[in-house]
C-alpha cells in the first residue's frame, strides 16, 4: 500500500508540475493602457510618427524593387503588384491601428501577443520581430554600401575583395563589408546620445527622399513614352539587334502591359508587399507619442498613404522611361535617366536614393530597442537589456545589442539573402489580425465583484444548452466566456483551414483554376467550410467598448488579411525556413532557461 500511496502522491505532484508550467505558458498580460506615472516622457507629435513610418517603408524598394520587379516579373504593370500589396497593408494596419488605440504603449506585435496568446507566443513573436527589424537594418546598411560604392568606381569593394580571401561557405558573402558595418555601428553611437537628435535628422532626410521622388516621378511623365507599355516582338528584336550587349536584356514575356502573365502579378505581389513593411514601426512608438490613441491609427494610414503614391510613381516613371526588359538590374532610376539623356540627374537620384536608405536604417534603429526593452522589463529577456542611460536618457544596452547584431549581420552576409529572410515579417501579421479578431469577440477580463442579476449571467448556461443556438444565434448582446471559447476555436479552425487553401494555391495554381477534379473539389469544399466558420464568428457579440479606432468589416478584414499574409509565407524558401528555425531554437534556450522563471507578469500574478 505504501508503494501505491508514494505512486499517487508522485503522479498528482506531477500533475501538478505539468498543469503549472502550462498556465505559465498561457499566463496573459491584462489589457491596461500605461499609467501616466509609468509611460516615459512623451515628445512625438503626428508629424514625427509619420516621418518614422515613412523613412522605414522607403528605403532599398522604391529604389532598387522596382526596377528588378518590373524587369523579371511583371513587365510594366508593377503598378498592379504595388495595388495589390497596398491593399494587403491596408488590412493589416488596420488591424495595427485598432491595438494601437487600445494599447498605447511600446512592443507592437509582442505586447498585442501577449494579451490575448499568452507568454510563450508573446516571447516567440518579439523574439522574431528582432530578427525581422535587425535583418531590415542590416540589408539596408549593405545597400547603403553598395550604392556609394557604384558612385565611387566600385573602389571599396574592390579593396576589399584584394585584401580579404575568405573561404567561407556559400551562405556568406564574398567579402566582409567594413563600410556596412560602420555605417551601422555610427548609427548605433548617434541613437545612444538621444533620440530627438535622430528624430530631426530623420525628418530632413525623410523630406529629402520625397522630394527626389517627387522629381523623378514628374521627369518620368515628361520623358516617357507609353508605347513602353505596349510593347511587341518586333519592338524587342529591334532593340536587340541595335545593342551590343545582349546579355543584359531580360526576356520579353508575351508583350503588352502585363507580359508574365496573372501568376508574374501574383509574385509580383507578394515582393512587393515587403517594400510596405516599416508601416508597423509606429505602433512601436506609443509609449514615446502625444495622445497615442489618436496619432498612431493617423499616422500609420497616412504613412501607408505617401508609400503607396512613392511607390506607384516610381514604377510608372522608370516603365514609361525605359522599356521593361532594358531595366539596369543593380541601379535602375540612375540607369534610366541616362537612357533618355539627362546623364546629370542620375547625380541627383544618387543622392536621393542614400537620403532614403540613410532615413531607412535611422528608422529601423529607432524600432528595434523598445521591443527589446518591451521583453526586457517583462523578464522574458534578461533584466540588463532595459537599462536607461542616466544623462541621455535612451536605453542603450538595448541599443547596443541590436546595433551590434545588425553589424555583424551586414559584415557577413549579402544582401540578397538577407532579403529573402525578410519574408518572415509576414508572419506577425497575421499574428495581429487573429488577435484582433478574438480581442473584439473577447470578455472584458477586468475583476469586477460578482453582482446577482449581472447583464453577464442573465442567461443561464442552460439556456445555451442547443449547440446551433449557441453558434448562430447568441442570446447575450455583449461578449461573454462561452462566446469568447466559440470565437477562439473558430479562429483557429479557420487558420488552419486557410493555411491549407494557401498551401493548394501556392503550389498548384494552374491545376486548381483550370478545373482539376481533386484540387478544385478540395478548394470549393474549403471555401465553403470558411465560410460557414466566418457566419459563426459573425453572429457572436462584439465587444462594446468605445475606441478612437476599430478596425472595419469584422471578421472579415482579419481573416482575409490572415490569407493573404499565410499565402505569401508559403513564397518562402526552405533555406529561409531553416535559418527561422535556428533563431528560435536560440530563442527557446533563453525563454525556457531565464524567462519563464523571471517572467515579471507571473511574479505578479503568483
Amino acid at each position: 500500500m505504501s508503494l501505491i500511496g508514494a505512486t499517487s502522491i508522485m503522479s498528482r505532484m506531477l500533475h501538478q508540475y505539468v498543469h503549472q508550467f502550462g498556465q505559465k505558458l498561457i499566463h496573459k498580460w491584462p489589457l491596461e493602457p500605461r499609467q501616466e506615472s509609468e509611460r516615459t516622457t512623451a515628445y512625438l507629435n503626428t508629424l514625427d510618427l509619420v516621418a518614422v513610418g515613412v523613412g522605414s517603408t522607403l528605403g532599398a524598394g522604391v529604389y532598387i524593387l522596382t526596377g528588378e520587379l518590373a524587369k523579371m516579373r511583371a513587365g510594366p504593370a508593377p503598378v498592379i503588384c504595388f495595388l495589390v500589396a497596398a491593399l494587403s497593408c491596408v488590412m493589416s494596419s488596420l488591424c495595427f491601428t485598432e491595438f494601437g488605440a487600445r494599447v498605447p504603449r511600446s512592443g507592437t506585435a509582442y505586447l498585442y501577443s501577449y494579451v490575448t496568446r499568452g507568454q510563450l507566443c508573446a516571447f516567440i513573436t518579439g523574439w522574431n520581430l528582432i530578427l525581422s527589424y535587425v535583418i531590415a537594418m542590416a540589408s539596408v546598411a549593405r545597400t547603403w554600401s553598395y550604392i556609394f560604392d557604384n558612385l565611387i568606381g566600385n573602389h571599396i569593394s574592390q579593396v576589399l575583395q584584394e585584401s580579404f580571401s575568405l573561404n567561407m561557405p556559400y551562405f556568406l558573402a564574398r567579402y566582409p563589408d567594413f563600410f556596412a558595418l560602420g555605417l551601422v555601428l555610427l548609427v548605433t553611437g548617434l541613437q545612444v546620445l538621444g533620440v530627438r537628435e535622430l528624430t530631426l535628422v530623420n525628418k530632413v532626410f525623410t523630406g529629402i527622399s520625397i522630394l527626389v521622388l517627387s522629381f523623378i516621378i514628374l521627369s518620368g511623365f515628361i520623358k516617357g513614352d507609353l508605347h513602353n507599355w505596349k510593347l511587341t516582338e518586333q519592338d524587342y528584336i529591334l532593340n536587340t539587334s541595335g545593342s551590343t550587349d545582349t546579355s543584359s536584356f531580360a526576356p520579353l514575356g508575351c508583350g503588352g502591359f502585363v507580359p508574365f502573365d496573372f501568376e508574374g502579378i501574383l509574385h509580383g505581389g507578394a515582393t512587393c508587399f515587403y517594400a510596405f513593411l516599416g508601416f508597423d514601426f509606429i505602433a512601436t512608438r506609443g509609449g514615446e507619442a502625444l495622445n497615442p490613441q489618436w496619432s498612431i491609427p493617423i499616422s500609420i494610414m497616412i504613412t501607408l498613404f505617401i508609400c503607396f503614391l512613392a511607390y506607384f510613381g516610381v514604377s510608372v516613371a522608370l516603365t514609361l522611361m525605359v522599356p521593361y526588359y532594358q531595366i539596369h538590374h543593380d541601379s535602375p532610376v540612375p540607369q534610366a535617366f541616362l537612357h533618355v539623356g539627362w546623364d546629370p540627374a542620375r547625380y541627383v537620384v544618387a543622392v536621393g536614393t542614400l537620403c532614403a536608405l540613410t532615413s531607412s536604417c535611422l528608422g529601423t534603429m529607432f524600432t528595434t530597442p523598445p521591443v527589446i526593452c518591451a521583453m526586457a522589463e517583462d523578464r522574458l529577456l534578461f533584466w540588463g537589456l532595459a537599462q536607461i542611460h542616466a544623462r541621455t536618457c535612451t536605453p542603450i544596452m538595448a541599443i547596443m545589442s541590436a546595433g551590434n547584431l545588425a553589424g555583424v549581420m551586414a559584415l557577413l552576409f549579402e544582401f540578397r539573402d538577407l532579403v529573402d529572410f525578410l519574408s518572415i515579417g509576414t508572419l506577425f501579421y497575421s499574428l495581429v489580425a487573429f488577435s484582433v479578431l478574438n480581442l473584439s469577440k473577447k470578455e472584458k477580463t477586468e475583476v469586477k465583484p460578482k453582482v446577482e442579476g449581472s447583464s453577464f449571467d442573465s442567461v443561464p448556461e442552460a439556456g445555451n444548452s442547443n449547440i446551433l443556438k449557441s453558434l448562430g444565434f447568441s442570446t447575450s448582446t455583449n461578449p461573454t466566456q462561452k462566446s469568447g471559447q466559440i470565437v477562439y476555436g473558430c479562429a483557429s479552425l479557420l487558420v488552419l483551414l486557410l493555411t491549407i487553401l494557401s498551401l493548394l494555391l501556392a503550389q498548384w495554381p494552374r491545376r486548381v483554376f483550370s478545373g482539376d477534379p481533386i484540387l478544385t473539389t478540395v478548394a470549393v469544399l474549403l471555401l465553403l467550410l470558411i465560410t460557414g466558420v466566418t457566419v459563426i464568428i459573425w453572429r457572436q457579440p462584439q465587444d462594446p467598448t468605445a475606441l478612437y479606432f476599430k478596425a472595419p468589416a469584422l471578421p472579415v478584414l482579419p481573416l482575409v488579411s490572415i490569407f493573404v499574409n499565410v499565402y505569401l509565407m508559403m513564397q518562402m524558401t526552405s533555406g529561409t525556413w531553416a535559418q527561422f528555425g535556428i533563431w528560435n531554437v536560440i530563442g527557446f534556450l533563453i525563454y525556457f532557461g531565464y524567462g519563464i522563471r523571471h517572467s515579471l507578469a507571473e511574479n505578479n500574478h503568483q
